[in-house]
Order: structure tokens, then sequence, then C-alpha cells
């Protein structure tokens, strides 16, 4: 009877292919989650010239359209393109071309690496980027001493795991002329004795820069399609690159004019002198797959190396409030230019604090622009009196939730139980702007998106841990993170008409998952099965 079936709907398919209005492309026995109002779930997608002309049941489209090829997709879920609402793929090339220093337990560990990493490449000047001191058991920052007695001939620059701190040896700080009077507006030169310790803190970090070496417009190309080809093994056909700079605008162009860079781009820009003439120039700049609308700026720093502005002081260091890094009158000024050129502000805020600052300077923009989505990047600790803003001044917010599960470890140290009732507080944003837009701000998180989905849901990291999950009540559904991957993204990036759900007219970017996407107590990996951007496939799980 099986064998009788199977041989029905090979006719079926074999006179659909044969008959009726010719696509390009027919992908069908699915679970087509299609992301539109309804969150409808159909069952094959019809595509042509890159485009989604139908989707419907199974038997509409097969016989309404003939194919040149036909995807039988096994009941396999599957779902538009994921979108990364905040990643760095420049800083994650450039960490492929460095010492990874990502999960080093201890500051022993830390240099062994360097170590090997200078006896393999021989290189005169060692960066490196990923430590975390909450995972060395003294929980304390490093200093410069050990450093610079196994390196005291070449400069080290080695960056912390969320990209706001830097460990320098003695020779980089000679080389860069700090000492310990040099002061730096939104920064801070930390000291041990009376001298710098070789802790640069945010703004800080800018003194080593211009000694920093390059690389090469070979290297940087390579080392993306590297990253790019881990973000479509998971779905990933978009992200949304939180800050570049002018001269990387050329490099993404180069990839995009060769047809190797296949994943969309919407790059922030940085507020350089250059940038800033570009956004004059072009206005809203499109390029194919690469979409620039919007400028990145910092309000402030990082949580982890005690750089977040709160409005209260650090419980573990009871003198800071942490650091303002862009004065809010330059934060104005910019909000005010992005208006003027049609570009989207999209500002880090970490701490309530700076979140504040963020949500006052949006109520201008909103009385001007009701429609502007400016963007609140991290959005994470907020003070709940200031919820209401993000809803009253249309603020959008973009979060990823690995954050929250990574930090539960030393959070409440910080800053107290009390002020964890507005922190990675998801559900709460959600019921005030009705939306978010969720990444995974890589390479300061792993790039997978099952990680995502299960810290955002669980509220669990792929250990499964906490056991009860970080703040539970802030948990969200399995359906409104798909949408902050999809077409909320869109929306926050200005794409829904062509991106972000799986409906007639738009691009048929499209992924079909190896497993169900499922909400799960205990962490499942999943994969792309295929990976389909404007209709063609660029990643198949046998490649593997």
């Amino acid at each position: 009877m099986r064998k009788l079936v199977q041989l029905i709907f090979l006719a079926i398919l074999f006179s659909a292919c044969m008959k009726g209005q010719k696509v390009d492309l027919i992908i069908h026995n699915a679970r087509v989650h299609t992301m539109d109002e309804n969150m409808s779930i159909e069952e094959a997608v019809a595509i042509r010239d890159g485009k989604i002309i139908e989707v419907g049941p199974e038997r509409q489209i097969l016989n309404k359209y003939r194919c040149e090829e036909s995807i039988d997709a096994l009941g396999k879920d599957v779902y538009p393109g994921l979108t990364d609402a905040h990643g760095h793929i420049f800083s994650y090339a450039n960490q492929k071309m460095s010492v990874d220093l990502t999960g080093s337990k201890s500051y022993e560990e830390v240099l062994y690496r360097c170590e090997k990493f200078y006896s393999l490449t021989g290189k005169k000047f060692i960066i490196g980027r990923g430590w975390d001191q909450t995972l060395f058991s003294n929980k304390e920052m490093p200093d410069y001493r050990a450093l610079s007695e196994k390196f005291p001939n070449i400069p080290v620059c080695l960056y912390r795991i969320d990209g706001h701190a830097a460990l320098v040896n003695k020779r980089l700080l000679k080389m860069s002329g700090i000492t310990a009077q040099t002061k730096v507006e939104g920064g801070e030169i930390q000291l041990i004795n009376a001298e710098p310790s070789g802790i640069l803190l945010d703004n800080a970090m800018n003194l080593i820069n211009k000694h920093l070496p390059e690389n090469s417009k070979e290297e940087w190309q390579e080392k993306i399609i590297e990253v790019q080809q881990e973000l479509l093994q998971y779905g990933i056909t978009g992200v949304h690159e939180a800050g570049i700079e002018f001269d990387q605008i050329q490099i993404l162009k180069e990839l995009i004019d060769k047809n190797e860079l296949k994943v969309n781009i919407y790059a922030m820009l940085l507020p350089s002198a250059k940038n800033k003439e570009f956004a004059q120039k072009n206005g809203p700049f499109s390029y194919r797959n690469l979409s620039i609308k919007s400028f990145k700026i910092y309000a402030d720093g990082a949580l982890g190396s005690r750089g977040a502005l709160l409005k209260k002081t650090y419980l573990d260091k009871p003198n800071s409030h942490g650091l303002l890094l862009t004065p809010i009158s330059e934060m104005k000024n910019l909000s005010m230019f992005c208006l003027k050129n049609g570009y989207q502000m999209n500002i880090h805020g970490i701490g309530d604090s700076a979140n504040a600052i963020i949500l006052d300077i949006c109520k201008q923009v909103f009385n001007i622009k009701k429609d502007h989505r400016f963007r609140i990047e991290h959005a994470q600790i907020i003070d709940p009196l200031d919820f209401q803003k993000f809803a009253d001044y249309a603020v959008f917010p973009s979060v990823q939730p690995t954050h929250a599960v990574s930090d539960c470890r030393w959070v409440e140290q910080r800053i107290g139980k009390s002020r964890l009732k507005g922190a990675y507080a998801y559900k709460s944003l959600i019921n005030q702007y009705g939306m978010i837009a969720i990444g995974t701000d890589f390479p300061v998180e792993q790039i997978n998106p099952f990680l995502t989905i299960h810290a955002a849901v669980e509220r669990l990291n792929e250990k499964n841990e906490p056991l009860k999950g970080f703040l539970k009540e802030e948990a969200i559904t399995i359906e409104e993170v798909m949408k902050g991957m999809t077409i909320w993204a869109a929306f926050s990036e200005f794409k829904e008409n062509t991106r972000g759900s799986i409906e007639k007219g738009k691009e048929a970017t499209i992924v079909i998952f190896d497993k169900p996407i499922v909400a799960n107590k205990t962490f499942i990996q999943n994969f792309a099965w295929k990976t389909f951007i404007n209709g063609k496939v660029v990643y198949e799980l046998g490649e593997l």
C-alpha cells in the first residue's frame, strides 16, 4: 500500500512539472512557517526569479505550477532565512587572525595561548581577544606584569570578550605614551601601585589604535567568507553589522562584485567624519545585498568590565557608576543628523542610566518623526520606571538573549538583586514596543542561533544552566524568538516589505532546518538542511 501511495505521489509530481505556470523551484512536503500576520503554516512554496510566487497546500502548488526543480523537504520545518540583528563580522574575522582566548579558565591559560600563537606565527605584534576574568578563579582583572615578562620586546594587545577592555603589555604602553597621568574622556586607564596596570577601558583603547598592525584586504576577505560559511550552516542569511569603518565598505563591495558575499548585510556606520560624509553624499545606500542607512553609537561600556553606565554605583566597585562614552550633546547632534539624512540611529545601551539617556533623546526624535525606528542595541539593564518610554517614544529594542545566560553567573554581584527586575527583560520589552530584534553579538557570544532560542525561551545556557532558568519571568515564546530573527528583524532594518516572511512577492530567502524548531528543557543542537538566498541554494548539510 505504501509503495502504491508513493507511485501516485510521483505521478502527481511529474504531471505538475509538465503543466501549469513555469517556476524555477518548488519546495513541498514541508512545514512552511510563513511568519505572516496569522503565523500561517503551509505545505509548499513556488519560487521564480528569486521571488516567492505562491505559498499554500501541496496539492494546490503542485497542480498550479510546473517546475525545473523540486525539493521534497521530508516534512521538515521551513522558515524565512534567519537574521542576526546584532553581530560583528569584521570583529569575528579579525579574531580568526588573532589569538583566540575565548573560554580561558585562568590568566595562565591566556599566557599559554599567546606563547603558542607566537611560536606558530612568529608575529611581531600579538593581538588576541576573548579573555573573561569572571572565568578566572579570583575573578579579578589581570595586569600587565606576567604578560610583560613573557613578551618584553614585542607589543601585545589582548581584548576582553566584550571588546570594551584591553590588556596591553609594558612595551605597548610605552609605545603609546600612556602614563598614570594620562586622562581620557569616556575611558579609564586602570592603575596598580600608582602605575598603569595594562588594563584600558573603552575610549582609553583609542590611545593604542594607531600602533596596531593593519590586516590586508585579502586577509579580511578570506576570513569574512569563513564567517559567512558558519552563518549559512545555521540558516543565517542576514546580519546587522554593528559598526563599520569607512574603508570596510569597499571590502564588502568587492566581495559582492566577486559574487562571494551572499548574505544580506545591514551595516551600521560608526560616526567618523568620513562616514558622515558618505551618508550626506549617498543618503540611504544600497549595493545589491549590502544596505547602509544607520549609524552605531556607544552610549556606555560593558557590564562585565564595569563600564556600563548605572544610575546607582556598582556593588562590587562602590566608587563607580561606569562610563559615558559619548557626550549627550554629541548623541543629540547625531540623532538630528540621522533624521536629516534619512538614517536610523542605533545606540549601544547597557546600563540603566545610559538607557534612560537614550530614551530621552528618542523623545525629541519621536516629536519630529513618529516612525523613526531608532534602536537601543542591548537594552540590557532598564529602570522599571523607564519601560513605558519604549512605547511612548517608539524606541526599537535590539537584544541578544545569550548575554542573559552568560552574565547570570556574576551580574547580581555587580548590581544587586533588586536591580535585576529590569535586566534582560525581553518579555517586558515586547509588551511595551510590540516587537524586538534578536541577535547574538558574535563574537562576544557564539554565532549559534539555537543557543539564542534556548536562552530566550528556556532562559538556560547550552549546559542547561542555571537549573531553574535565569529571570524566568522574562522568557519569551518560541514564536516570539523566531519573529525576532525574521519578520521583526526585517522591520528593524526597514525591510519588512521584501524580507522576513515567506509571502508572495518577497525574496525567496529561505532555510529548511534539519530538525524541528521546538522549545525544549534540554538544549538541542540544530543546523540548516538547506539554505537559500534569492531562490538559490547557498548551503547544504550534505557538504559537511
